[in-house]
């Protein structure tokens, strides 16, 4: 058998990722980030911001309305509400519910007392909860059947209409909440940055289309052999070894992977007292192998060491992964990437490396849309003030609320802001994800001023082996399923 040498083979060129990310959840550096602040301005500022949102479109809705003889009448504060007149006030929700966390769980911990175990919900059995409404001036009590149908946490900015009945409690005949916020076209950043001169213009022929957007969360790894061969397939897959040419040719269309939290698998425990005493104390200096495992780490390195020669990516943090507890989690540290970070941009550049670590929350441009992600963290506490489990309804309430974590701080560990709540959301994404949740899901939603937005819920790849592709033409959404027989 004689072979050419001289064939000539076509060459797969990856498409071009165009990224333009945003810096909405940074924190302060050193000495600059400091936690003895107060929580309660947090609430301030989302109220002053929201507040007047929800004020227009409430006095779109209810300004001259009438119901038996009563002309509706808005309210500035909620203190001013008045027994028996028809009126309605925008404040904030508080949600009291006896079944949520409190400080003495966390004594019980510091005592090394068995503290109770997490509750998967907050919601009382016996009906004892109750929805407040309150502002800088006091709180009031809302109650109605419009509040059975509406989904309500603590920290989302409403305006109720309704009257205050004998008992002191306020009747509530309707709500309204402050909506999606104006959506920026497509590529609008990064054509106002090059009109600017602050970017480089983007021919609209070199725009290519046809581009994908790879999403998956969940990967945790944890060093075993157990868990290397679906991310193996995974890595194979992205580089385009695993398939014939027309599935390579597919796979090149994927311009970026994003990873969307929980990287590593969950640490093990701290074990208990009693068995740390009967054991040898750990080394003072250098490295004690009982205390920390390195392998988690140094295959997630390789993982993306391996891949970003070929596909750019960007990583945000979650729960189970080395950065911050506290929202918004800063990117993961480029010293627990050896390899990785050498794609990386340097410290204090403006320009973005293949390889991104970013926070978690996160928004930015991915193919001239819009994108805003998280690990997953504040779905998972909304999910526990509500019934049902719906991840995509509780999504788009978010949106609604535009609140990125409305329960922070009070259910959800976060930094305590005092000059602006960076939760709140300014611009509507096009496209929204949320990483680590039960099962895949998808919808678009839609706004009163033509919004539309692709909501998603990722899987965990380490339970499902499933990878979410995003086009970034039409924003259709497809799976592809990774399974070891």
């Amino acid at each position: 058998m004689t072979c050419n040498s001289n064939q000539a083979y076509p060459s797969i060129e990856r498409h071009q990722s165009h990224y333009n990310p945003l810096q909405s959840f940074d924190l302060a550096k050193g000495d600059q980030k400091h936690y003895q602040q107060q929580y309660g301005d947090m609430y301030f500022l989302r109220l002053a911001r929201l507040k007047p949102a929800v004020e227009e479109i409430a006095t779109e809705a209810w300004d001259g309305l009438e119901i038996a003889g009563d002309v509706v009448r808005r309210v500035d504060r909620v203190l001013d509400v008045r027994q028996g007149e028809l009126c309605w006030v925008a404040g904030t929700v508080y949600m009291d519910m006896p079944l949520k966390p409190n400080i003495l769980d966390d004594i019980s911990k510091d005592h090394w007392i068995s503290a109770p175990p997490p509750r998967e919900k907050y919601l009382s059995p016996s009906g004892q909860d109750q929805t407040m409404l309150e502002d800088e001036s006091g709180r009031l009590r809302l109650i109605g059947t419009s509040l059975q149908t509406e989904m309500l946490v603590t920290g989302c900015i409403i305006a109720v209409m309704g009257t205050e009945n004998a008992n002191g409690d306020f009747e509530v005949i309707d709500l309204k909440v402050p909506d999606l916020p104006r959506q920026p076209q497509r590529w609008e950043r990064d054509d106002i940055n090059a009109m600017n001169g602050s970017g480089k213009a983007k021919d609209a022929n070199k725009r290519a289309e046809g581009s994908k957007i790879a999403i998956v969360s969940g990967l945790g790894i944890s060093g075993d052999e157990a868990d290397a061969l679906t991310i193996d397939l995974l890595m194979e897959w992205l580089l385009g070894e695993a398939a014939g040419p027309t599935e390579q040719k597919e796979v090149g269309r994927i311009s970026r992977l994003i990873i969307a939290g929980n990287s590593l698998a969950e640490a093990s425990p701290i074990q208990p007292r009693d068995d740390l005493s009967g054991k040898k104390a750990g080394k003072k200096y250098g490295y004690d192998s009982s205390a920390y495992n390195p392998a988690p780490t140094a295959h997630l390195d390789t993982f993306l060491a391996t891949l970003l020669p070929s596909i750019p990516i960007t990583l945000l943090p979650g729960d189970s992964d080395p950065a911050n507890v506290s929202l918004p989690q800063q990117p993961i540290h480029p010293a627990m990437f050896p390899h990785s970070k050498a794609y990386a941009a340097m410290p204090g550049s403006k320009e973005t490396g293949w390889f991104d670590s970013v926070t978690n929350p996160w928004e930015g441009d991915v193919e001239g849309w819009r994108m805003m992600g998280t690990g997953g963290q504040p779905v998972d506490d909304v999910f526990k003030y509500v019934e049902g489990d719906d991840r995509l309804e509780m999504m788009e309430h978010m949106l609604r609320w535009r609140c990125g974590a409305p329960t922070a701080p009070d259910t959800l560990w976060c930094y305590p802001f005092q000059e602006k709540d960076q939760f709140v959301i300014e611009e509507c994404p096009h496209v929204y994800f949320v990483g680590n949740q039960p099962r895949f899901d998808t919808v678009v939603i839609e706004g009163q001023a033509a919004q539309s937005v692709r909501l998603i819920a990722v899987p965990k790849f380490r339970e499902t082996g499933e990878v979410v592709l995003l086009d970034a033409d039409s924003l259709e959404v497809e799976i592809v399923r990774f399974e070891v027989l």
